[in-house]
Parts: structure tokens; C-alpha cells; sequence
């Protein structure tokens, strides 16, 4: 685009001239904008009562499978939607906890369906082993996200750790056939969840103009 400028009159006709100059082009605007989470955490939520009711018993036989269904729509949909949010605005560290969420959840309900429909090939002695294997995998990745997190508010570091706790338990309760152990760590779940609901409190009065609610000082400030 142009514009059209007056200029003093040219000495050699006396009449005035007009000129177009090029006009600065405008900056690119990102048609992003807001806070992924508030897309991203009641999803978690969701998804984590769903994981909760599970390991502490709660759901009798096939009722397992509304479980599997909110994993694998409304959680893993929402949370990949929620990663590219935050990497497409340049939230890196965001994208990161999110994807490591997304994948988690997607991953359950893949191991679920696929070990009760015999996709991978997974005999039936070898299912506690298949099990054991996925909780191995997210245990050692959700403890390294731990830990390269310590520098967000304490309150993330307390949600992290419960998953932590909830994993190992489950670990645990999953190799030696303990029945407790997996139930005490559905509980933690539920733990998880309490934390998560106070950060989507947190989000939505900030959201909607409020005060947001104390998130603790983080672990590490260097």
C-alpha cells in the first residue's frame, strides 16, 4: 500500500507534485492470544477422577470403559489442543507440561484398549509385565519433569510430586500383586486432583478479572 504526499513545487513547471511512498508494512499479529489452561487443566481433571475411581475400586467391572472414553476424547484431544495453544504463543515451558500430559493420558488409554482387545500381541501372563513397563516409563519421566520444574511456584512442584508418589505406588502395587498399595495410590490421585482444582480456581479469577489465589514460592529462585 501507498500513500500520496505533497511536496514543494518543482522548479521547472511550478506546478506541485504529488508522490507516493511506500508505506512501513504492519507487524504480523498473532491471532492467539489468552491462557491455555483453561482449556488444558479441567481436561487433566477430568481425566485424573476417571484414573482415581479406577485404582481405588470405585468402578465395578466394564464400568471401566466410561474411563477410557473421556481419556481418549475429552482429555487427550483437550490437551493437544492446549500444547499447540501454548507452543503457538511461545510458551515453551507450558507446552512442554502439557504434552508430557497429553502423552501420558493418550498412552493409558492405548495400553487399556489395547491389552483388552490383544493389539499388541501381549499375552495374557504378560499383561502385569506390560503394565509395569508403561508405569516404569512415566514414573522416570514425570520425576525428571519434577525436577527441572523447581523454579515454578511450589504449588506445581507439590502437583508433580503427587504424581510421583501416585506412580510409584502404583508400581509397586502392580509388580508385587498388592491390591493396597494400588488403592492407596488411587487416593493420591484424588490428591492430585484437589491440587489441580485449586490451580484452575487460581485461573478463572484471574481469568475473569479477579485476584488470583497464592501459588507458593518456588523451590529453586536462581
Amino acid at each position: 500500500m501507498t500513500v500520496i504526499s505533497d511536496h514543494a513545487p518543482d522548479p521547472s513547471t511550478g506546478f506541485t507534485r504529488k508522490t507516493t511512498e511506500p508505506e512501513a508494512p504492519a507487524p504480523t499479529v498473532n491471532p492467539l492470544a489468552g491462557n491455555p489452561g483453561v482449556v488444558g487443566v479441567p481436561t487433566v481433571i477430568a481425566g485424573a477422577v476417571g484414573l482415581g475411581l479406577v485404582n481405588i475400586g470405585a468402578l465395578p467391572g466394564g464400568a471401566t470403559s466410561a474411563t477410557l472414553a473421556i481419556l481418549s476424547t475429552c482429555t487427550a484431544v483437550g490437551l493437544l489442543i492446549t500444547t499447540a495453544w501454548a507452543a503457538a504463543l511461545g510458551q515453551n515451558a507450558s507446552a512442554s507440561l502439557f504434552a508430557v500430559f497429553f502423552g501420558f493420558y493418550a498412552s493409558y488409554a492405548a495400553l487399556a484398549l489395547g491389552l483388552s482387545h490383544g493389539w499388541f500381541g501381549t499375552s495374557a501372563v504378560s499383561v502385569t509385565d506390560a503394565q509395569a513397563a508403561w508405569l516404569w516409563c512415566w514414573l522416570m519421566t514425570i520425576v525428571m519433569v519434577t525436577l527441572v520444574t523447581l523454579r515454578l511456584p511450589s504449588s506445581f512442584t507439590l502437583l508433580l510430586g503427587l504424581v510421583d508418589v501416585a506412580l510409584a505406588l502404583l508400581l509397586a502395587g502392580t509388580m508385587t500383586g498388592a491390591t493396597i498399595l494400588i488403592r492407596v495410590g488411587g487416593a493420591v490421585v484424588f490428591a492430585f486432583v484437589a491440587v489441580s482444582v485449586y490451580l484452575y480456581a487460581d485461573l478463572m479469577l484471574t481469568e475473569t478479572g479477579g485476584r488470583g489465589l497464592p501459588l507458593g514460592r518456588p523451590l529453586i529462585t536462581r
